[in-house]
């Protein structure tokens, strides 16, 4: 397991969740286990790591990840009608993931861009100054990487 090649030190826990998180979309239970023992630490010690990140989870997320930066400067920018756009795009709620499991809506803190608001990720891909024409065409580039299709109110 990756998590063995980590242990060795304490600094490596962090590296293998993100390692797990990338692989399954989530950290899953029996995986907290393993990195516990492997580390020789509690499993609450590595659920605590994994609740204090955002970018970790407990529930499966989508494929994608949509975040969109939801300080001061990106709301100033235009974020409230980036936020509804992505919503009738993808025909989820923030805090959603798509029926099929390629999309999550996310808000996040600040991404370092605030002269470029408003900004979103897309699993690791930084968008700034995105527009309500620009976020439906970044959105539909990942539908078709996905294979998924396009219908009217979401991804299918």
């Amino acid at each position: 397991m990756f998590a063995e090649n980590c242990a060795s030190h304490r600094s490596g826990l962090l590296p293998v969740l993100q390692h797990i998180q990338r692989e399954y979309r989530h950290i899953p239970a029996e995986a907290m286990q393993e990195v516990a023992d492997a580390f020789n630490i509690h499993p609450a010690e590595v659920y605590g790591v994994v609740s204090f990140y955002s970018f970790l989870s407990t529930k499966r997320k989508g494929k994608f990840i949509v975040r969109l930066c939801k300080t001061i400067s990106c709301d100033l920018a235009g974020k409230n009608g980036i936020a509804t756009q992505l919503e009738n795009d993808l025909g989820v709620k923030f805090g959603q993931t798509t029926p099929d499991g390629k999309f999550t809506l996310e808000y996040t803190h600040c991404l370092g861009m605030c002269d470029q608001g408003p900004a979103m990720l897309v699993n690791d891909e930084v968008y700034s100054k995105v527009t309500l024409e620009s976020v439906t065409d970044i959105i539909e580039s990942y539908i078709r990487k996905s294979g998924a299709h396009v219908t009217q109110g979401g991804a299918e």
